[in-house]
């Protein structure tokens, strides 16, 4: 999220009586948060081997972008890299849809990959983008064949003001936009310090920035019942043109989306309603070296994750009309 303006030979055996163990079945691959923290580790080691960090234009966000696609790729997802041109120099979106459900509605899930230039961007963005990716792949395990079309989304260059996201919408045909009948987007969802924030379709907070397009009320509702059954109030917060749905909003497609919080410090009565520390940042690493895989409130992320994977499967089957 940007600012404002992860050995004995056989012949001396034979003689010997052998004690032959059972055969161990493979591991299951991890599922739901453990996996996601998996791939946060993941990022934070492309990140270390890089330079330290996983920004726009550097080898560690071309890294990170090839290590999700891979995983999309061995789910059966169809994958398409986006080139565009920032910082001088080309840099890429990822996009990944479901080969069934329907071309003609499209719902689509966002985060940004790339950090910034001076740590690894585990919070902001690995966070979000482990977050729906993990999603997109326990979907396809589940077998499922969705009735609308799912496309995920990994933004590149967010952080020097939303240019990968800005760019897919803009070079987008209209014919092919006017599919897109929703855009959630997840920009930072394990903040140390952790806020629970969905952004406020309806403009029912009052703070002015205005409602979303038509049908943002229903993707609020659904997060803020998914964040209630897994034990938590959530607040409004606007669209205050910060992260990866402000392009969508800009072309009146719906959108929604979770946020933990950034910079800004908790009140005493987010901190009597969420717990954690009244008067400190939600996120005090934000955009800096320390936002490690340390940096991350892993309740905060699994709480995140259920929300995001409910607002899959609902999704995939229909997009409430407004």
């Amino acid at each position: 999220m940007p600012k404002r303006p992860l050995l004995a030979t056989a012949a001396a055996l034979a003689a010997v009586s052998v004690l032959v163990l059972p055969a161990t079945a493979a591991s299951a691959p991890a599922t739901g948060v453990a996996a996601v923290q998996e791939h946060l580790q993941e990022l934070q080691a492309i990140a270390e081997a890089n330079g330290g960090n996983r920004a726009a234009g550097q080898p560690g966000y071309r890294a990170s972008l090839d290590y999700v696609k891979a995983q999309l790729d061995g789910a059966g997802f169809i994958t398409t890299i986006q080139e565009f041109d920032a910082l001088g120099g080309p840099t890429y979106n990822l996009l990944a849809e479901t080969p069934g459900g329907d071309a003609n509605s499209v719902v689509m899930f966002g985060a940004h990959l790339d950090s910034v230039s001076e740590g690894p961007g585990i919070n902001d963005n690995g966070t979000g983008s482990a977050a729906i990716l993990q999603a997109a792949l326990d979907y396809a395990g589940s077998g499922a064949t969705p009735t609308n079309k799912l496309r995920f989304a990994f933004w590149g260059a967010e952080e020097e003001g939303l240019v990968g996201s800005t760019h897919y919408v803009q070079t987008l045909p209209e014919a092919e936009r006017s599919k897109i009948v929703a855009y959630l987007n997840f920009d930072m969802v394990g903040s140390p310090n952790a806020g629970y924030f969905t952004y406020d379709g309806d403009d029912s907070d009052g703070e002015g920035a205005g409602p979303g397009p038509e049908g943002s009320a229903q993707i609020e509702q659904l997060l803020n019942d998914s964040l209630g059954a897994a034990g938590v109030a959530t607040e409004g917060t606007d669209f205050d043109g910060r992260s990866d749905y402000g392009p969508f909003i800009e072309v009146g497609i719906p959108a929604g989306g979770t946020f933990t919080g950034a910079e800004q410090s908790k009140t005493p009565e987010q901190a009597e309603k969420w717990g954690g520390q009244a008067g400190e940042a939600f996120d005090s690493c934000y955009h800096q070296a320390c936002d490690t895989v340390e940096n991350v409130d892993t309740q905060a992320l699994d709480r995140n994750l259920q929300a995001i994977a409910s607002a899959v499967e609902t999704y995939a089957a229909q997009f409430p009309q407004p």
